[in-house]
């Protein structure tokens, strides 16, 4: 027990998961016994979820807005690595700073300029995610760029490896594990966006109308339980992503203080 409340301790697996799931049974015992009143109850958001299930098509909805978060996802990471990777070259370094300082602008005011540059509105959706999304990850991937040391590069050039091969072996494969991790927490971007886009273009509905509509009639039972379901699928995506980092990178833990 003492493990758990020392500075830097590293308490054993079985131990710190009876600790969170005690944890999670307070504030879901706090929550049945002693709701608030702004908020509904543990019954009624149960009860709203299984009504959403099996009669609203939260399921079909909910996967509607994945895959596109996705395909948003695909698109905008190669996009982002393309303009990260090019800040090799100083010609390129300008555009990356420019698609940095572009995260700042409200999306609410390119949406109509992105309609008229497609014809439908699920590219519009797609574009409005993938812009939002590229700016993030290229903020974030040119900073792991940027922490490429001189030490790594002198290594790599005393291997005999010239400039593009030892910007390849140091920074492309090397940095691979860190563009991975800014990929995972930016993902998280397209679940805040993806309600905007789907109430602006309603025709592939999406869980975000759905949300939308519950919001609109004060269905507090059934924003709370949506809610709940995109916060379940935020962290099922972002634990597989953590997995797959430990499964194609296990040399990433080897930095981690212990």
């Amino acid at each position: 027990m003492k493990e758990l409340f020392s500075p830097n301790a590293q308490p054993r697996r079985r131990t710190f998961a009876l600790m969170a799931a005690g944890q999670a049974a307070l504030l879901l015992g706090l929550w049945l016994w002693m709701p608030l009143r702004m908020f509904p109850s543990l019954g009624e958001v149960l009860r709203a979820f299984v009504d959403m299930v099996t009669t609203q098509g939260l399921i079909q909805e909910l996967w509607a807005s994945m895959t596109t978060a996705l395909q948003a996802l695909a698109v905008a990471t190669v996009l982002a690595l393309l303009i990260s990777y090019l800040t090799a070259l100083p010609f390129f370094r300008p555009l990356a700073y420019a698609a940095s300082k572009m995260r700042y602008l409200t999306l609410t005011g390119l949406t109509f300029f992105m309609a008229l540059m497609v014809s439908s509105g699920h590219e519009v959706k797609l574009s409005v995610l993938i812009f939002a999304t590229t700016v993030y990850l290229v903020t974030g991937m040119t900073s792991v760029i940027l922490t490429t040391t001189q030490q790594e590069m002198d290594h790599a050039r005393t291997l005999g490896l010239g400039e593009w091969r030892s910007f390849w072996e140091v920074v492309v494969l090397g940095k691979l594990d860190d563009m991975l991790e800014v990929v995972r927490q930016n993902f998280a971007i397209i679940w805040t966006m993806i309600t905007l886009v789907e109430t602006l273009y309603q025709s592939e509905g999406g869980i975000g109308l759905l949300l939308y509509k519950q919001n609109r009639y004060l269905h507090l039972d059934g924003v709370m339980a949506i809610q709940l379901v995109i916060l379940a699928a935020g962290a099922a995506q972002d634990y597989l992503f953590s997995l797959l980092r430990r499964v194609f990178f296990p040399y990433s833990s080897l930095t981690t203080a212990r």
